[in-house]
């Protein structure tokens, strides 16, 4: 049964964060290529839109953990949002600037590496982590 709910959860999280991130790419590309918003600052502002979505997603729908404790989630979720943030931000400065890479790709490519390494992890092993889960 848990393996069954581990599955279901993992698949879940994958549709959220599929969503969340054509949220951000969109919002990404409106902002810098549509209003000529310098591409750091539409990179935050998308992430943070996206980020938002995916909270509330993740809370209601993928882990369903609605127990009461959305204050100690939230600050948990905004600790590792900030340095998901900071981690896409700084990654694609680096990527453009001194590789001279295209920002949407460079964004494909820090958001891919950044999503699989740290957001999964941080996201099921902190942020959402059931007690009754070892």
């Amino acid at each position: 049964m848990n393996q069954k709910k581990n599955l279901k959860q993992f698949f879940r999280y994958n549709v959220v964060a599929l969503l969340a991130t054509t949220l951000d790419f969109s919002l990404f590309i409106i902002l810098s290529d549509i209003f000529q918003i310098w591409y750091v600052l539409s990179t935050f502002i998308s992430a943070f839109i996206g980020g938002v979505v995916a909270f509330f997603l993740e809370r209601n729908w993928t882990f369903v953990s609605k127990d009461g404790k959305i204050s100690h989630q939230a600050i948990k979720y905004l600790i590792v949002w900030a340095m998901s943030i900071a981690l896409n931000t700084i990654g694609l400065y680096l990527i453009v600037e001194y590789f001279n890479i295209d920002t949407v790709i460079s964004k494909l490519i820090v958001s891919a590496t950044v999503g699989i390494c740290f957001n999964f992890l941080m996201h099921n092993l902190f942020v959402f982590k059931q007690k009754n889960n070892k």
